[in-house]
């Protein structure tokens, strides 16, 4: 039996990275992509899942960088989009000191910018098992916003679940400018990943357990909270759980949020039942944590069976 795909649609971009000190001493880099979507599209078709990205990149050689190693690992671009007249943003990643990364994204009127709801293909939506969006893409743009709203009213019409990762970034809105579009986003999802800060940023109070409990109020009927090294709760069609954290030596938390959403959203597709999806999703977080880069610890089904029992 052919189990339905993911879709993710959001920004990716070019990521350039010095393996220590600071840019501007540095003779050679590392060359890759980056983005929260892409990420979870990356984790998914790694666990055997057929997955797509859709979104838009420049005509350009980091435009082809992020469309060439998608598709290396296994995910469908065929949606998306080259925009002729922008270029693809990018992300430089250094080192204050060996244990302090730091990125800068330049993403300023950049072609993942310029996404727009005219860019959402609907008959890829229609045959999607899970539609999946983030936090980041409606901070983009005022275009980049609607885009996203207009893709959750095509996966609602046609019954396609939806997937969203609150991903609050400081650095592209304040709180404020936040708080009331995550909030009608929460609303309209059917299952909400949150880190408990963001949680808290959205005005609610309280233990993992009680913030799980506010954010299912919202309207989706899965909800997971996650809370770092401590693990996560999960609120799912109102039975709690609580996520085990799997004891590793943590090499580098960039993408690790996106493991664990790539984990969960893999075992729903099969439908797997809750236990299983929030152990997937925790185990993968553990694995992505013990390697450098976004994407690059992403484990596959036979990694997750090798990770010992968590604690």
């Amino acid at each position: 039996m052919t189990v339905p795909g993911l879709l993710t649609f959001g920004e990716s971009l070019a990521a350039f990275s010095v393996s220590k000190g600071k840019l501007r001493h540095a003779t050679t880099a590392d060359v890759g992509i980056t983005g929260s979507e892409s990420t979870v599209a990356i984790g998914v078709a790694r666990l055997g899942i057929e997955s797509a990205w859709a979104g838009r990149v420049g005509a350009d050689e980091p435009g082809a960088l992020v469309l060439s190693r998608l598709r290396e690992e296994g995910v469908d671009t065929s949606a998306a989009v080259t925009d002729q007249e922008a270029p693809t943003g990018l992300a430089l990643k250094d080192f204050r000191t060996p244990d302090s990364p730091r990125v800068a994204y330049y993403r300023h009127g950049s072609a993942g910018s310029r996404l727009c709801p005219e860019d959402i293909c609907e008959d890829r939506v229609a045959d999607a098992g899970v539609l999946h969006l983030s936090g980041i893409t409606p901070a983009l743009s005022g275009t980049a916003a609607k885009a996203v709203f207009a893709a959750i009213e095509v996966a609602n019409a046609e019954g396609v679940p939806v997937s969203f990762d609150l991903g609050y970034r400081h650095a592209l809105w304040s709180p404020d400018e936040a708080r009331p579009v995550l909030l009608d986003l929460v609303a309209k999802a059917d299952i909400v990943f949150a880190g408990d800060d963001e949680a808290r940023l959205l005005g609610f109070d309280g233990t993992a357990e009680e913030l799980a409990e506010s954010l299912s109020g919202l309207g989706p009927d899965e909800v997971v909270v996650r809370l770092g090294p401590r693990g996560a709760v999960a609120e799912l069609h109102g039975s709690r759980y609580d996520v085990p954290s799997y004891p590793v030596r943590a090499v580098d938390a960039d993408g690790a949020d996106d493991a664990f959403v790539a984990g969960y959203l893999a075992d729903f597709l099969t439908g797997a039942p809750p236990e299983r999806r929030v152990r997937t999703a925790a185990a993968c977080r553990a694995l992505a944590l013990s390697v450098e880069g976004d994407w690059q610890g992403l484990p596959d089904r036979e990694e997750l069976t090798q990770l010992s029992r968590p604690r």
